[in-house]
């Protein structure tokens, strides 16, 4: 069979050269068929089995986990436990069955596309991805109620497959199935589906295994036990490569390996710049559980606690309690190394409850983050409340989303006001001093960055939805994808505006984006002078080595003249020449 290519989002780097497992994806197996009313009961009562039985299984992965496990994934197996005691997914099929009289596989189905079109409807792209555990969930339950075995590579293909790798090619994967996976020592992640931001692609950043998802027909067009090449790094799978291929390939792949382990040398070093200046490396984190990878990544705080992951897949809001204990363990595990929580983000684009439909025409630019906080003073003052508390258990800061004006600036401090004084009058202690922060990621906010960081401690720069309302692009649309551009002038014009306003008042900054963890814009952020970066763990020494190579005095120089440049192939040109410098 001749050589071919298929191109999809990497989201892992790395190179993993084996063989194919195909992973069966039971929703396309699923047909729709009438009962007759005397067969309605026992099609619940089968449902209902199905559902424990998903349960049993998911808490039996979950307590087998080795202790050395990646931390994301025990939490998105709570996730997906969560989930299947939601009603949603628990009881409504039973009402479709009975009100269809149809079969469990088909009214679970029709659930889950119910709610995965409320999802689609979300703009926030992490949020959004948050649909494939939904399915992830039903496809373990229809695997049930189809009597599907599991999946895992048999015996005889394991010692067919001694000199080479699994790579599992899959419509998705979910986190339980990767565990259960593990065992056999899978090499790479590729999948129809997904994006940077789904569990896929965290779990297998976790593992520090190649990972391409969105590859839309991958499972169709390769045979299982085929011998593919999976480049995390370009996002791209060769499938049934020639010798000459291989051979290139496998070359590359020991490279890589190299260059991985020189890293780990760099763990306990400190980000310095070659002429003495120092550089804060910090992990971006959504679970609290990911302070694990956190530590062993070598970061030395956390820049942005996304505290969404507490809201989502519930019908209710946490509690006070529930937020302090969550905000409390990050703050212990940290043992003094600063936090950085940012307030919800919740909105028109991002509904708590699965079954809330949102009617705002333009999600992007509704009622979310502050503005919904702002509306909803009761949601906020328990939040700063939890915040609060959990500070006197270690060096957390608060930072505001989507700032847009000074007036909601204004008011998220009369909040935080009231929340202290509730505390005081309580007599329960909290660190009186804590510093607050504003996100700057709308272009009204970088504009006008010279008045917020009078009122401010600290900015932050979230460079994902800065470049989006800057370009009026969304990434995730395939149609304009390829506009969405970090490097555009207007964007750059922008962070260079944070930037003086910070030094101005000399006041923190950092940067939370994408653009963090990306080594080839590592040089161009510290030259513009950006002296703090939050990424994703995996990132940190990868990004901490180009530190390590670079000279402060050199690259101001460099960057002052790319930055007065206003063509993007031109500053594309000039980011390469000056990523290629040691």
């Amino acid at each position: 069979m001749p050589s071919f290519s298929i191109h999809g989002v990497g989201v892992s780097s790395g190179i993993a050269i084996g063989r194919a497992h195909l992973v069966s994806n039971a929703l396309l197996e699923v047909v729709h068929y009438q009962l007759t009313p005397n067969l309605i009961d026992d099609e619940i009562k089968r449902f209902s089995e199905a559902i424990q039985t998903v349960k049993h299984d998911l808490e039996q992965v979950r307590a087998q986990l080795p202790k050395n496990a990646p931390a994301e994934l025990a939490a998105f197996i709570s996730t997906h436990l969560a989930m299947l005691n939601d009603k949603s997914l628990s009881e409504a099929p039973k009402d479709i069955i009975r009100n269809e009289q149809c079969n469990a596989e088909w009214a679970i189905k029709q659930q889950m596309d119910d709610i995965v079109e409320q999802f689609d409807a979300i703009e926030d792209a992490y949020l959004r991805e948050r649909k494939h555990d939904v399915v992830q969930v039903v496809e373990r339950i229809i695997k049930v109620l189809l009597g599907h075995p599991s999946q895992s590579p048999s015996q005889s293909k394991e010692k067919q497959q001694q000199e080479n790798a699994t790579i599992l090619v899959a419509h998705d994967i979910s986190p339980a199935d990767a565990i259960q996976f593990k065992q056999h020592q899978f090499a790479a992640f590729i999948t129809d589906v997904g994006g940077v931001t789904s569990h896929t692609a965290i779990l297998a950043r976790s593992l520090n295994i190649p990972s391409i998802v969105a590859l839309q027909r991958a499972r169709d067009l390769i045979n299982d036990g085929e011998i593919i090449i999976v480049d995390g790094t370009l996002g791209v799978v060769i499938v049934s490569p020639s010798k000459e291929i291989l051979a290139e390939y496998e070359l590359k792949q020991d490279q890589w390996q190299l260059e991985q382990q020189k890293l780990q040398r760099i763990k306990s070093t400190k980000a310095v710049t070659m002429d003495g200046t120092g550089i804060d490396l910090y992990a971006n984190i959504e679970v609290p559980e990911d302070v694990i990878t956190v530590k062993a990544s070598g970061a030395t705080g956390i820049g942005l606690y996304r505290t969404e992951f507490l809201f989502m897949n519930r019908r209710e809001m946490p509690d006070e309690e529930e937020q302090f204990t969550a905000y409390k363990h990050v703050a212990e595990a940290m043992q003094g190394m600063p936090v950085t929580i940012r307030t919800l983000d919740l909105g028109a684009d991002k509904q708590m409850n699965p079954d809330t439909v949102s009617n705002c025409a333009n999600p992007a630019l509704g009622l979310r983050a502050v503005r919904f906080c702002l509306s909803e003073p009761q949601v906020f003052h328990t939040q700063f409340r939890a915040l609060l508390r959990a500070s006197h258990y270690g060096n957390i800061k608060i930072l505001i989303p989507m700032l847009s004006n000074l007036t909601e600036l204004r008011q998220s401090k009369i909040l935080l006001e009231r929340a202290k004084e509730s505390l005081r009058k309580e007599g329960t202690p909290f660190n009186e001093k804590i510093t607050l922060g504003g996100m700057i990621e709308v272009p009204a906010a970088a504009i006008n960055a010279d008045a917020f960081a009078r009122e401010l401690d600290f900015l932050s720069i979230g460079t994902n939805d800065l470049i989006q309302y800057t370009l009026a692009i969304d990434r995730t649309d395939d149609a304009v994808a390829h506009l969405y551009n970090p490097l555009h002038p207007a964007v750059l014009k922008l962070i260079q505006m944070t930037i003086q306003a910070a030094e101005k008042y000399n006041i923190g900054l950092s940067i939370c984006g994408e653009m963090a963890g990306d080594i080839k814009l590592t040089r161009l952020l510290i030259g513009m002078g950006m002296r703090q970066l939050s990424m994703h763990p995996s990132n940190i020494l990868s990004v901490k080595q180009q530190i390590l190579h670079s000279q402060i005095e050199r690259l101001n120089k460099q960057v002052k003249k790319l930055l007065n440049l206003r063509e993007i192939e031109k500053i594309e040109l000039q980011v390469m020449e000056l990523h290629a410098e040691f």
